[in-house]
């Protein structure tokens, strides 16, 4: 039997983020490793210019997710005025959105792009050890989740958790039988709930349903100051309710 923390995200909007080129930026239609890692490192209280910190989470743990419900694709036109960075020994950083708007409205310059998002999804996630030791025990991020030290997003900071994450630590032969103790029946009643749920999940540990396919995420975070992302792979199986797989 192996542990696991098992824990559900929810919100009205999500984004989950792809490789971004121009001022497009696509969103993949479940939650990515990078953004479950910096969702853990909020709760935790780990802030952005710890790289060592953010790495090692990273590395220390695999991770599953299931979805529930598939929501609806949001495009979103979206506007933003931005003060100039600067270049060289005239570099500026702004810590704040505050501090950027503070600068004078003459400088102000717009940036415009384009953004996705999935409304009212449903995401079951699942964690486990990865190594025989780990910074963090499940126990600890199980109450870090629940009492969370920042704010929690799902994937940017317009889109808020909806419900309490509902955050255990589940004994289970496989990672199909952990999300079978997640019930999402009471949320689930009130959204369109898909007619099979999708699984995915990474390395090599027993899924309990068979690899339909395998494909290459750039999403397994290195470096959050130079925004460096590794490949790692994920697998994937449709799961129907009541454990039948396809």
């Amino acid at each position: 039997m192996t542990e696991y923390l098992i824990f559900r995200l929810y919100g009205p909007m999500a984004s989950w983020g792809d490789v971004a080129v121009g001022t497009y930026r696509p969103t993949f239609d479940h939650p990515s490793k990078s953004a479950v890692m910096g969702l853990l490192a909020a709760a935790i209280g780990i802030r952005r210019d710890e790289d060592p910190k953010l790495r090692a989470l990273a590395k220390s743990y695999n991770f599953a997710v299931q979805v529930d419900a598939s929501g609806t694709m949001l495009r979103d036109y979206h506007t933003s005025q931005v003060p100039p960075s600067g270049t060289g020994k005239n570099t500026k950083h702004f810590a704040t959105r505050k501090d950027e708007l503070a600068e004078s409205k003459k400088d102000m310059k717009t940036i415009l792009s384009t953004r996705d998002y999935y409304c009212d999804a449903v995401y079951s996630v699942c964690l486990w050890s990865k190594l025989d030791e780990v910074p963090y025990s499940l126990e600890i991020l199980t109450q870090k989740l629940k009492e969370p030290e920042f704010v929690l997003y799902l994937g940017r900071k317009s889109c808020p958790l909806a419900m309490p994450v509902d955050a255990k630590v589940v004994s289970g032969a496989n990672i199909q039988e952990a999300f079978g103790m997640i019930n999402s029946d009471d949320l689930l009643d009130g959204l369109q709930k898909d007619d099979s749920m999708r699984l995915y999940w990474e390395g090599t540990h027993d899924a309990g349903v068979p690899t339909v396919h395998t494909i290459t995420r750039r999403d397994d975070p290195l470096s959050r100051k130079r925004w460096q992302f590794a490949d790692r792979n994920e697998h994937f199986a449709v799961v129907q309710p009541g454990g039948r797989n396809d």
